[in-house]
């Protein structure tokens, strides 16, 4: 999964909502598990509350009631956690009667806290002795002429508090492997579900290779018309461009008789005539449009070529070929070619293009150089996700090199600097239309070496 693809998408999406699922639900069984062991925790202490109900009950309104033995003995430690209290509250002022486990001070009333009460009962915290947080049941018993009593009995809240963190942590330990199950299922779930777009990605990229005429497999319903689609772009796009080169080609043969016919008529006129001006223009003219015709007919040759370019090259093979054979060429000036070309570096396109574009640097460069000439060929890291593969290849010489207003001057279609080299200066224009073509760059430097550095980028398979 790379930052951007659709499954980190679907992957972190997913992930959010399992969170968010997980998260909730936990809360709420939390919370009705506190419910219910609070629930609990108030039956038990009712028992005793009505116990001491029913001894308030059946006492005299002499003097304050005080229950008989709960049968409990955690009401008579001091400050156990468990305590009663009788509370009278129609007199002048409150007398309270408590249990021998509270021997100090009273327990606040939830009666005062203004409590709502269920049918007489009221429940809730509060703050008992030692700062212990109890969990407390009241109720007002009324007898009349003997009087009004708030009985309550409380209890330490921290049995509820262990009861809750103990579900708790099993809660969250089950819903800890829930969720890498979840998390598992669905990393199998996004790659097994892609896999349909991973295949035609593949496809895709072994069309542009040139190991397949089209995308080919079964898919899924939902991918299926997109990959019919893309195939059948690729065939509209092959006919199209096989019916532009068909046309190229029907035009450039069209106009070649009616220039071979003035070039021979000028030449004929001329032969009779040596100073005829018109004749000699209508064969220079004629030359050039033989050269034009010539030249767009290579270039649209070449656009076809690239535009369903389905060959790759090894581009070792070819840069030491070229080494060698320019080595001999130009020994008898004393040039040195030198090539370092790294292996499995390809190139994505025909040879022939490739060696024209070698040719013509590697030719200029020897026709300039004083004794060396050095071709480095280096693989370019993609610097984006889904962008094309491209690799550079170098080529210095030991010349004089250009200035940068010449550099730009030398790249001008039919431009010679030194009317003394040979050529038709039609070299570099050519390198930088066919590497134009490939979706490459071609600029012109300073070699290391001192004299003209060229750097083509060319895609690279």
């Amino acid at each position: 999964m790379r930052p951007g693809s659709l499954a980190i998408r679907l992957f972190v999406s997913a992930i959010v909502v399992i969170v968010a699922v997980l998260l909730l639900a936990g809360f709420v069984l939390s919370s009705v598990y506190r419910d219910a062991v609070e629930r609990a925790f108030d039956r038990r202490l009712d028992v005793y509350l009505k116990t001491i109900v029913a001894d308030v009950a059946s006492a005299s309104s002499s003097e304050m009631p005080e229950p008989a033995t709960l049968g409990d003995p955690v009401f008579n430690f001091p400050l156990s956690g468990w305590y009663w209290q009788i509370t009278r509250i129609d007199g002048a002022a409150r007398q309270f009667k408590t249990a021998r486990s509270l021997p100090e001070g009273t327990l606040p009333l939830l009666l005062d806290r203004g409590t709502q009460d269920d049918f007489g009962l009221r429940e809730g915290y509060v703050q008992g002795p030692a700062d212990q947080r109890l969990r407390m049941i009241e109720r007002l018993v009324d007898l009349g002429e003997d009087g009004q009593y708030v009985v309550a009995v409380a209890a330490d809240a921290m049995e509820i508090e262990d009861e809750v963190s103990g579900f708790d942590r099993a809660l969250m330990v089950t819903f800890g492997i829930l969720a890498s199950a979840f998390l598992i299922a669905l990393l199998f779930q996004v790659r097994f579900g892609l896999r349909p777009l991973k295949r035609m990605s593949a496809g895709l990229a072994a069309v542009r290779a040139g190991s397949a005429d089209k995308i080919e497999g079964s898919f899924p319903v939902e991918i299926a018309p997109l990959v019919g689609e893309v195939n059948a772009l690729i065939d509209s796009n092959r006919e199209i461009v096989e019916r532009a080169r068909t046309h190229v080609g029907n035009l450039a043969h069209a106009l070649k008789t009616p220039i071979a016919v003035l070039q021979n008529e000028a030449t004929k006129s001329e032969a009779a005539n040596s100073e005829d001006p018109f004749a000699a223009k209508v064969r220079e003219q004629a030359e050039i449009m033989k050269s034009q015709v010539a030249h767009h007919l290579d270039r649209a040759r070449i656009a076809a070529r690239v535009s369903v370019v389905t060959t790759v090259e090894e581009v070792g093979p070819i840069v030491e070929g070229l080494a060698r054979t320019m080595a001999k060429v130009y020994r008898g000036k004393g040039i040195d070619v030198e090539a370092e070309v790294p292996e499995g570096i390809r190139f994505r396109g025909e040879r022939q293009d490739l060696e024209e574009i070698l040719g013509n640097l590697v030719d200029n460069g020897c026709k300039w150089a004083l004794s060396l000439v050095e071709i480095n060929v280096v693989p370019l890291p993609e610097t984006q996700f889904g962008e094309r593969a491209f690799f550079e290849i170098t080529i210095d010489d030991d010349g004089p090199g250009l200035t940068e207003e010449q550099r730009v001057e030398a790249m001008q279609r039919g431009k010679r600097l030194d009317e003394n080299k040979p050529g038709s200066g039609l070299g570099l224009s050519i390198v930088v239309e066919l590497v134009a073509l490939y979706g490459g760059k071609f600029t012109l430097a300073t070699a290391p070496l001192g004299g003209l550095r060229s750097i083509v980028r060319l895609p690279a398979a």
